[in-house]
């Protein structure tokens, strides 16, 4: 529903509430001169852009993680931890920040300096509720829903385009520049075709044994180094432990689309992997991405509408310092890896494997990127184009 619809459904204590957040002048006993009044006021732009220029940081992040959403509807429950996971600022500045030496006179002012009050998580919500931008009601099971007006949704989202396009730094082409799309696709049948032909024994973990992955890496369009010892390998997939990122990924996905099997020993191909060794199937790229949504939005629980930004902002070749600058404060840290790894390791590097962006050196401002044609349709949710430039 749009928001003229959900403001027909609101009381009139909900919509006293909006008219008084947008000072609306019009009488609070009549429901639908609240009604018109507000509608009028939200239409307008200066209003509409000044109120997203009022967001805190965290709102933002709240309102972030719910505008590429495909469903309509969330639990209270949801929001609520949606919007925990948007009060992280200040902890990851504490973290980030190396200890002082303590003196007296430091810890006499620690004393009287007040400690910054972090955001709770409800007041977020309600703050929406008051501005018109979160409404609640019960679905048909009965259950308490919430649900963000659709028009809204689209005004939020351009709006936000033009915010931050303001602050990025666009240039022309690049002299240099490196596209990877199909690759990973190609390097798919690489790994089958390399299983197939050898006898690929495992360890005791189930992962094959270094020689073997070496011999394997030589055969791939896009070759990786394996992880120094002792280095943090956790929470972006199955086998991210033991291999590096493209290559964990690509295995991933050939287990979980059982192209491989194994008795504990040795590593061989399915009827599946046959097929998928003989014939590439339409659509692999999309498979490919939704894979590495699905493994990455456990540490990166807003990486879908991080990926919807950069499609939006990298229409054209933009500065990848640029783009940093305004997705960081979105970023929220996992364990060992800052918003600045995220970003460029986790997110840009991926999508480059991925081939949904292209990312090259430019002589003037240096690391610039591009979303690639069949990268803008795959993230818009529509059907893998052929590959174009």
């Amino acid at each position: 529903m749009n928001l003229a619809d959900m403001l027909g459904y609101a009381d009139i204590k909900q919509l006293s509430r909006i008219a008084e957040a947008y000072r609306c002048e019009c009488s609070g006993h009549s429901k639908n001169e609240l009604i018109q009044s507000i509608l009028s006021t939200v239409s307008r732009k200066d209003v509409f852009d000044s109120q997203v220029g009022s967001l805190t940081i965290e709102d933002l992040r709240f309102l972030n993680h719910l505008l590429f959403e495909s469903r309509e509807a969330f639990s209270l429950e949801e929001l609520l931890a949606r919007a925990q996971q948007s009060c992280f600022g200040q902890t990851a500045k504490a973290e980030a920040k190396p200890p002082e030496k303590k003196t007296a006179a430091k810890r006499a002012r620690k004393k009287s300096e007040p400690e910054p009050e972090a955001p709770v998580p409800r007041d977020i919500i309600n703050r929406f509720r008051h501005q018109g931008w979160l409404f609640n009601g019960y679905s048909g099971t009965g259950k308490y829903l919430f649900q963000v007006p659709h028009d809204l949704k689209a005004r939020f989202r351009e709006t936000l385009r033009r915010k931050f396009a303001e602050e990025l730094t666009y240039t022309d082409d690049p002299h240099v520049y490196r596209d990877e799309q199909g690759l990973m696709q190609d390097d798919v049948r690489a790994l089958l075709h390399y299983i197939y032909h050898n006898e690929v024994q495992l360890a005791a973990d189930g992962t094959m044994y270094k020689r073997f992955v070496l011999q394997l890496f030589d055969r791939l369009a896009i070759r990786e180094e394996l992880p120094p010892k002792g280095a943090w390998r956790f929470g972006y997939g199955k086998y991210f432990n033991v291999y590096p990122n493209r290559f964990s990924l690509l295995f991933d996905y050939c287990r979980q689309s059982k192209f491989l099997e194994d008795d504990g020993i040795r590593l061989a191909l399915t009827a599946a992997g046959e097929e998928r060794l003989a014939v590439k199937p339409p659509g692999e790229q999309i498979q490919l991405y939704k894979l590495w949504l699905k493994t990455y939005k456990g540490p990166i629980p807003n990486l879908h509408s991080l990926v919807h930004w950069i499609n939006y902002l990298a229409e054209q070749w933009v500065t990848a310092d640029s783009l940093s600058k305004v997705l960081l404060p979105l970023i929220k840290p996992y364990y060992y890896d800052d918003a600045e790894t995220i970003l460029e390791q986790r997110i840009i590097v991926m999508m480059v494997h991925l081939g949904l962006l292209r990312i090259g050196e430019h002589e003037r401002h240096g690391t610039v990127i591009r979303m690639t044609k069949a990268g803008s349709s795959v993230v818009a949710g529509l059907a893998e184009p052929e590959y174009v430039s």
